[in-house]
């Protein structure tokens, strides 16, 4: 699919922005009005996409299996051992180990900062919604012996969960975006951290204080129990709990610092291949799996069947990657991709602008986050490579699409009912906590990246 060949790209730079807009109306209209699964949505859009600016249908079909196979190769393991690590943790009890110990450690008056950290921390292995529906009742229970609102002490839970879900490896979103983007891991762990702390201050205890305080909100009865069918294993106690969710993050900044720090050498080659995201997160993995069968004396069996059921929600989520690297990589070989660069140029727009709005605006239309941020990433990614951006502006672009992609959760977005369901809210109470809660987060996680990127 050369552009120097292709009669459309020749003919002028409307006709092709024409195109790439239509791609992205059908891609939105399959999966918010005809229902498609976001992965057949974006293979057809893919293709489609190439014949109609001109490409050899060969040459579409051979992008299409180049984009999905560069990106998978990677994606696929980060997104399963992320899973597998989550299942562990969740079905040990070690989520709920640690909540209840951050929660004794700073007390009740104190408890929506204590909710904000377990969100942290808990937010890094788990998926957002499992990680929500297994402390569910962590909040319920809170809300009624405090005599406040369920939003009260939920937001600060899930503002620090979405920020998460939103920026950090092992996540399918973020996960994605470093790898259509070129974002060094490490860097991206960092500023992440650096800008989804804030963001889930702002929107998690500070915002429930100031906006949901006074008691008599919603239904607070108890919400039921993710997966009740599932294995459960011995509990693992807090400080293993702890060690397995901090450890793959400790070691991929370690590899970054490592990069910055140590001169060339087999000790940082030694630093470097611990760090890697593969490494790290086998690492944690094997960490809590030995520690599961020969001091809680789990069973083998026990233990693989709970790794295995993780790895249902990560398969469809490795899916969409795989057919958004394909709608990427169609817009790079049509050349495409170089029109929207001009045009950015042009207007004289930041790549972290550019990269914000576009991943809001797929966000509010179609409802997925992982969904706004494979689309953003695939259109931004010829403008950051035409941009000559550094490593660490690169990584504030991946924080500014899991900024975009965070905004407005609404009506179309799962996660906007799931909150309704298990707080016991009307559609309008979600409205003003969950959905408020949500585009607070994502503004506050682009500011503090545009207030990163001169330094940067």
């Amino acid at each position: 699919m050369s552009p120097l060949d292709d009669p459309v790209i020749s003919a002028g730079t409307g006709p092709v922005l024409l195109i790439v807009a239509l791609s992205i109306a059908a891609l939105i209209a399959m999966v918010l009005r005809l229902k498609v699964p976001a992965f057949i949505a974006l293979l057809v859009v893919a293709l489609g996409t190439g014949l109609a600016l001109g490409g050899n249908p060969a040459d579409v079909i051979e992008a299409v299996r180049t984009g999905t196979g560069q990106a998978l190769g990677f994606v696929a393991v980060v997104i399963g051992l992320g899973a597998m690590l989550g299942g562990m943790l969740e079905a040990s009890g070690g989520v709920a180990a640690l909540a209840h110990r951050l929660l004794s450690a700073f007390g009740e008056k104190r408890a929506t900062w204590a909710l904000t950290a377990i969100g942290i921390i808990v937010g890094i292995p788990l998926f957002f919604d499992v990680a929500f529906i297994v402390l569910a009742p962590l909040v319920t229970t809170l809300s009624l012996r405090a005599g406040r609102r369920v939003t009260y002490f939920a937001l600060p839970l899930l503002a620090a969960l979405l920020v998460m879900h939103a920026l950090l490896p092992p996540h399918p979103g973020p996960v994605a975006v470093a790898e259509l983007i070129g974002t060094d891991y490490g860097l991206l762990a960092m500023y992440g951290l650096a800008c989804g702390i804030p963001a889930a201050i702002v929107a998690g205890p500070i915002f429930a204080r100031l906006a949901h305080g006074a008691p008599g909100f919603g239904d607070q009865s108890p919400p039921p129990q993710f997966d009740e069918d599932s294995p459960k294993i011995c509990q693992i106690g807090f400080g293993m709990a702890l060690a397995g969710m901090l450890v793959p993050l400790a070691l991929i900044m370690l590899a970054a610092m490592a990069d910055w720090l140590m001169d060339d050498g087999p000790l940082k080659q030694a630093v470097t291949f611990i760090g890697h995201p593969f490494t790290a997160l086998i690492i944690a993995c094997a960490l809590v799996g030995t520690w599961l069968r020969l001091v809680a004396g789990a069973p083998l069996a026990t233990i693989s069947d709970v790794m295995t059921r993780a790895l249902a929600p990560a398969g469809l989520m490795v899916l969409v990657v795989g057919a958004g690297a394909a709608y990427k990589e169609v817009l790079i070989q049509s050349g495409a991709g170089d029109r929207i660069t001009e045009v950015v140029a042009s207007a004289d727009l930041s790549p972290l602008v550019f990269a914000f709005l576009l991943s809001a605006f797929v966000r509010v239309a179609q409802g997925s986050a992982t969904v706004a941020m494979v689309t953003a990433a695939g259109l931004a990614a010829p403008l950051i490579a035409a941009a000559g951006l550094s490593p660490g502006q690169i990584a504030l672009v991946t924080v500014a699409i899991g900024a975009g992609a965070s905004v407005a959760s609404h009506v179309n977005d799962t996660g906007f009912w799931l909150v309704k369901q298990f707080l016991g809210l009307s559609e309008a109470q979600t409205f003003r906590s969950w959905t408020l809660c949500s585009t607070i987060a994502g503004i506050t996680m682009f500011a503090v990246a545009a207030m990163l990127w001169p330094f940067a």
